[in-house]
């Protein structure tokens, strides 16, 4: 699939399709992440805030579980 650079505004971007959009779950605000690997350009999507929080909540309730392991695996 082939996306052209265009001006928008006083800026350069590209126009995802709405398919790609739909079926990556993706919706205008969603912030993306932009990597260059292999001599290409790579979007990966970021979560929310909320999902973000959530996903912190997690792990802290997992460590706050595994405290004494994992002080002895920081040996």
């Amino acid at each position: 699939m082939n996306v052209q650079v265009r001006r928008i505004g006083n800026s350069e971007g590209i126009i995802l399709p709405k398919e790609v959009l739909e079926r990556h779950g993706l919706k205008s605000g969603d912030t993306l992440e932009l990597r260059e690997e292999n001599g290409g350009l790579k979007l990966v999507p970021q979560p929310s805030a909320e999902e973000f929080a959530r996903r912190m909540e997690i792990a802290k309730q997992r460590m706050k579980k595994y405290e004494v392991a994992l002080r002895e695996l920081a040996k």
